[in-house]
């Protein structure tokens, strides 16, 4: 109790701050929303329910919305700060945790779920992956992208010794490695490991893709995008799976 007291308390000052970035790059949230769009249908077929848990400032969700028109989108997060900003871009939006008693719906209630660079940031993935599958209907879809520790750049880094891009030590400052933002990255996965973790907690994998990332320096873009042909080494893992 007094070891993880603290730490819960310095992540939810850390995330209520303003400052702290709660969007990421448009490239992956436009090939993340394709692939939703795509597993969905239209909504001719029937209205469906996406929860996008973890939704920061709506963006994702926002980015989404034109492939999904006549699909109800709800965005969850437990920032308030994140939801005011998310109300701008979204109808509905809804104050929820993956853990800590669970989010504020009945299980079978979401026919998908937006999961957008949240699994990094968790400290118990296990358990918000169970929550996530007690929401989803059976043969329901899970969208989830998160950085990948094995991106190309992340190689050569550690090959020179130099700590591995997306990664932290401090919740305060950038040491040993690239890049000038605390995101507060505490887990980092690698298409394999992402593959075996969602697999075990009851989803079938459908598809992993990849998807470049947008503090990759202007020269090197166009090596990131090549990169994402092969999603093992991509900077972002897109990861569409259905709920078992």
């Amino acid at each position: 109790m007094t070891t993880t007291t603290p730490v819960r308390r310095g992540l939810r000052e850390f995330y209520e701050d303003p400052a702290v970035p709660v969007a990421s790059g448009s490239s992956r949230s436009l090939r993340q929303a394709r692939m939703l769009a795509a597993a969905l249908g239209p909504a001719a077929d029937g209205t469906k329910t996406v929860l996008d848990i973890g939704c920061g400032d709506g963006t994702a969700a926002a980015t989404a919305a034109p492939f999904l028109a006549g699909h109800r989108i709800v965005g969850v997060d437990w920032s308030q700060d994140a939801l005011r900003r998310a109300h701008v871009r979204l109808p509905y939006t809804v104050r929820g945790e993956l853990t800590e008693g669970g989010l504020p719906f009945r299980a079978h209630a979401a026919d998908a779920v937006l999961f957008s660079e949240v699994l990094e940031h968790l400290v118990d993935p296990d358990s918000a992956l169970e929550e996530i599958r007690r929401v989803l209907r059976p043969g329901g879809h899970l969208m989830l992208s998160t950085p990948n520790l094995a991106a190309w750049y992340n190689r050569a880094l550690l090959l020179a010794g130099v700590q591995p891009v997306f990664s932290e030590v401090s919740l305060r400052a950038i040491h040993g490695r690239p890049g000038r933002e605390v995101v507060g990255h505490l887990r980092l996965t690698t298409a394999r490991a992402l593959r075996e973790f969602v697999t075990a907690t009851g989803f079938e994998v459908v598809a992993l893709k990849g998807a470049p990332f947008h503090g990759v320096p202007r020269p090197l873009r166009p090596l990131d995008r090549l990169a994402c042909a092969v999603p093992s080494a991509a900077s972002i893992l897109l990861l569409h799976a259905r709920r078992t």
